[in-house]
């Protein structure tokens, strides 16, 4: 008695968590990951691969925050010396820059664990449609 087992082709990790960091579908690189901001969209327009599977939930903002902290550390204490007269402008720089850097890097990082998720099949993205 053979058993035989269907096993899925594996998903290439590199390629879908750069796809996902640009903002583009993990499957075909083609389509836009995100209907606004952070919305992904229910299913890629170009390839159909569904999409909504995805449970990013805090993970997107905690590694924002992390690489955000750490690269405001290195902002701060490089320019601690030239700004050190002027605390408040050092202050509202910082907080200028860690705002934007975090708005621009959120979105990214979302994008980042959909690709992973996508890649090692999680939370429903290895199912077969019904």
């Amino acid at each position: 008695m053979t058993t035989q087992t269907h096993a899925e082709p594996e998903r290439e990790l590199k390629p879908a968590v750069l796809r996902g960091l640009k903002s583009r579908c993990p499957h075909c690189g083609e389509g836009k990951l995100f209907s606004r901001y952070l919305k992904v969209r229910d299913c890629c327009s170009a390839c159909g691969e569904e999409l909504y599977h995805h449970r990013a939930d805090d993970g997107p903002a905690y590694l924002t925050i992390l690489i955000v902290a750490h690269v405001m550390g290195f902002v701060m204490h490089a320019s601690f010396g030239y700004l050190k007269d002027d605390p408040l402008t050092l202050a509202l720089l910082l907080c200028a820059m860690a705002t934007v850097l975090s708005l621009l890097m959120l979105p990214r990082m979302k994008g980042l664990l959909v690709g992973i998720q996508w890649a090692k099949r999680m939370h429903g993205f290895g199912r077969k449609p019904a």
